[in-house]
């Protein structure tokens, strides 16, 4: 992918008003997301065993621009990340006050409730993915989360 492709996604994300876009390829992944700031963060992934190496878009006049987000190559290949499966509001815990389902540092295994996304008065179960220890939350407890954002991730045992 070259720099013209990732100008003509980025211009799209304009015209449309996306806040994320995410590409998969072969071997390639990479991911946009515009902050509430009007700045940009790029998140390439592997690509045949070398990390790409991306220009971070400028942002709008008057705001500094964003660093592009590189995670390293470990983190990426040793985390199970959990993402969002709808949109709605993100609960740590069952209820006010109760403790969470599962925060950082926590052992959860396979299938364990580790939080619930609230749609449309529905309160919806977010099991974990593997076995393993709950290495980063994303997400604050009450914030609106979208389809395919990251709730957590999960080193697997």
């Amino acid at each position: 992918m070259n720099f013209d492709e990732i100008k003509q996604i980025l211009d799209m994300m304009r015209e449309h008003e996306l806040s994320e876009f995410e590409l998969e390829r072969d071997n390639f992944k990479l991911r946009l997301r515009k902050h509430s700031a009007g700045q940009w963060s790029a998140t390439p992934a592997m690509t045949h065993g070398h990390t790409a190496a991306l220009v971070a878009p400028t942002a709008a006049p008057g705001v500094p621009a964003a660093a592009p987000v590189l995670a390293s190559a470990d983190e990426a290949l040793d985390l199970a990340v959990v993402k969002s499966p709808i949109v709605g509001t993100f609960y740590r815990a069952s209820e006010p006050g109760a403790p969470p389902f599962a925060g950082v540092g926590d052992t959860v295994k396979k299938g364990q409730v580790i939080c619930i996304i609230e749609a449309m008065k529905l309160m919806n179960e977010i099991n974990a993915e593997c076995d393993g220890e709950v290495m980063k939350v994303y997400v604050e407890n009450g914030q609106a989360v979208q389809y395919g954002e990251r709730l957590f991730a999960i080193k697997p045992a």
